[in-house]
C-alpha cells in the first residue's frame, strides 16, 4: 500500500532536470514531515531522485515504476 500524500505532483512529460527541480520547489513550500508524491515519465528522474535523497534530509518512503510512469513519496526532513 502507498503511503498517503499531502501534496501530489505530476511532472509528466517533463524532461531532466526539471522534474527534480519542481519537486524541490515544492518540498521548499512544505511543512517538515509532510510527503510529497511526484508522478514523473522521465527514465533519468529514478537516477535525480535517489541520489537527491542520498544528499539531503529528505527521505523517499516509497518508490515505484510502471510501463508508463515513475511514483515518488518523499517525506520532507
Amino acid at each position: 500500500m502507498n503511503p498517503a500524500a499531502d501534496i501530489e505532483l505530476d511532472l509528466s512529460g517533463l524532461q531532466c532536470p526539471m522534474p527534480l527541480l519542481k519537486a524541490k520547489l515544492a518540498l521548499n513550500g512544505m511543512a517538515a514531515s509532510q510527503v510529497l508524491k511526484v508522478v514523473a515519465t522521465d527514465p533519468g528522474s529514478e537516477r535525480d531522485f535517489h541520489m537527491f535523497a542520498e544528499h539531503s534530509d529528505h527521505r523517499i518512503l516509497h518508490f515505484s515504476k510502471d510501463e508508463t510512469a515513475y511514483y515518488y513519496w518523499i517525506r520532507k526532513a
